[in-house]
């Protein structure tokens, strides 16, 4: 029998997902560079795996990301894209509603990485993007926040990697055992500030975000020193705050049953 050729189409379409899988969020550019494909085409195959409830588009950022449909697929769908999917919609309302920019980000080895933030809604937003934006575990509130709440076992093994890192914000002159005194404090009042002396010109709330008793990401929100101070913002953000960090478990906990 003489093999029949691929079916373009197919091709084409699985194509797209193997690039959506690469990043949380996906641009179409990113997707043009990734494919090859002609963005026109693209856009058609979007639409089809939209409808097909495989990919849903995140206007804000002009991007897309796999939703927990692909776990038909047996393949693609792992935590950060679950974490996207869980997070984006309730982040979404709280900057609707609150007018501040808020993120969730992961650990990235040393770090935390930014996967999803509500910047391009917010009109109170200091930069552009923060998408894949890096933060120090050790400076930074989403990534003290990541750095306080994990694991013993865990925190232990990021510090040995932090004490030989040179990471300009952490320095070498650092007094790692006030930082531990202070991971302590952010456990104890649950939650977490960027570093005094760090980009002054804002500060950041982070509350942890666990699955099913596990630390999976740091969730905060941003705001103007000069506007907000601290104490007005752990007065007025931190019940939303850990509401919303408690309605991304419940949704992981609902994404993970289905998959």
């Amino acid at each position: 029998m003489i093999p029949s050729p691929p079916v373009r189409s197919v091709v084409r379409a699985i194509a797209v997902l193997r690039a959506l899988n690469h990043e949380p969020l996906s641009s179409l550019d990113m997707l043009h560079v990734r494919t090859g494909l002609p963005k026109s085409t693209i856009v058609r195959l979007l639409r089809t795996l939209e409808s097909l409830e495989l990919v849903r588009h995140a206007p804000q950022h002009g991007s897309y990301y796999l939703t927990s449909g692909v776990r038909s697929l047996a393949a693609g769908y792992h935590s950060e894209p679950m974490i996207v999917e869980a997070s984006a919609p309730l982040l979404d309302a709280l900057t609707l509603r609150l007018k501040w920019p808020a993120a969730i980000a992961v650990p990235d080895g040393d770090a935390v990485v930014v996967r999803y933030s509500t910047i391009p809604i917010s009109p109170l937003a200091l930069l552009h993007s923060s998408l894949g934006m890096r933060l120090s575990l050790v400076t930074r509130a989403l990534g003290r926040a990541y750095l306080a709440f994990c694991d013993d076992e865990q925190r232990a093994a990021l510090l040995c990697t932090l004490r030989r890192s040179e990471d300009p914000e952490i320095g070498p002159r650092r007094d790692w055992n006030a930082l531990e005194v202070e991971l302590e404090r952010i456990r104890a009042q649950g939650y977490a500030l960027r570093e005094a002396g760090v980009r002054p010109v804002s500060n950041t709330l982070a509350v942890p975000v666990h699955q099913t008793g596990r630390l999976v990401a740091s969730v905060g929100m941003t705001f103007f020193s000069s506007t907000v101070t601290v104490e007005q913002a752990v007065a007025r953000f931190l019940p939303e705050l850990r509401e919303l960090a408690e309605g991304i478990s419940a949704r992981l906990a609902e994404l993970a049953e289905e998959v």
